[in-house]
């Protein structure tokens, strides 16, 4: 390597707002990596076009280590197969460096629905189609695209509301005035546990160790779903392999620290093995097919 890294400050890119799950971690992450280098690690919020804006930004960014993206599950997964022109591209334009945290969603209905399982769900849905609507924070967001995969799994025809974020959607759950959500655990949870909404299934292909007792909805009678919300950290394509290296190093070593651990699990979120660059990289390259499959059978568009 020419000279040593860093020397200067690092500007970490958050493509959504302040606040969200994805911003927090980012600026844990920021502020371990500055009190390691002895250089300020600055989180830049870029937010717009459902993380577009933010992650190209960071695509056009020069190739030097000095400018992060905290990237998700929507802006290398999803929005490509969503959006009809999107500005980079989620493979030739970043290098993937780790994997932050992957956190399942739970699929949650209204108490007054009468489903106690997802079975009596898809029956209820059959017997009524359309006639069940689930919210979600965004068109494209996973509560929105878990809907969709479920509908195309199950076989039935649930109505997909949007909403401007989380907390309207939630706070229409409450009210009734849509049926159910396929909403990120951290967010659910204490509404479940406060029997104001009813859990059915987790949206990952195993258990959540913070829900034990809740089944999968594979397991529930959906063979194959497997959906999850994720985010991690990428770096513009061509960056040097010993910064991606040094890169991966420290974060993997900050998400072990135990008071890291704590807030990923306040979020649901569980230890992360084999955490390469190339387990990280090929982890996108299947969840991108997976949800291209997703859009282009439910005709999901965002634009």
């Amino acid at each position: 390597m020419a000279q040593p890294y860093p020397v200067k400050p690092i500007r970490f890119v958050v493509p959504y707002p302040p606040g969200g799950p994805l911003d927090l971690m980012g600026r844990l992450i920021g502020q371990k990596l500055t009190d390691a280098w002895m250089q300020p690690v600055l989180v830049e919020n870029r937010t717009g076009a459902g993380g577009n804006i933010g992650a190209d930004m960071v695509a056009k960014s020069a190739p030097d280590g000095y400018t992060l993206l905290m990237g998700a599950v929507a802006t290398h997964a999803i929005n490509p197969s969503l959006y009809s022109r999107i500005s980079y591209d989620p493979f030739k334009d970043f290098v993937a460096v780790a994997l932050v945290a992957q956190v399942p969603n739970i699929l949650v209905v209204n108490p007054l629905v009468p489903a106690s399982n997802v079975r009596e769900l898809i029956a209820l849905a059959k017997a009524k189609p359309g006639g069940l609507n689930f919210g979600s924070g965004s068109t494209g967001s996973t509560g929105h695209l878990a809907g969709e995969l479920f509908n195309t799994m199950a076989g039935v025809r649930m109505t997909h509301i949007p909403y401007k974020g989380g907390a309207p959607a939630m706070q229409d759950l409450l009210g009734g005035q849509v049926q159910l959500m396929f909403d990120n655990l951290a967010n659910s949870l204490p509404q479940v546990k406060a029997g104001k909404l009813r859990a059915l299934a987790v949206t990952t292909d195993k258990r959540s160790p913070f829900v034990p007792d809740i089944p999968t909805v594979e397991e529930s009678g959906v063979p194959g779903f497997d959906l999850t919300t994720w985010f991690g950290v990428f770096v513009s394509a061509g960056t040097p392999r010993e910064l991606v290296v040094r890169l991966n190093t420290e974060v993997v070593r900050i998400l072990a620290l135990s008071d890291v651990r704590q807030r990923l699990e306040e979020m649901g979120a569980a230890p992360i093995a084999n955490n390469t660059p190339e387990n990280f990289s090929a982890f996108v390259r299947r969840e991108y097919d997976k949800y291209a499959k997703v859009v282009k059978d439910s005709g999901a568009k965002a634009d």
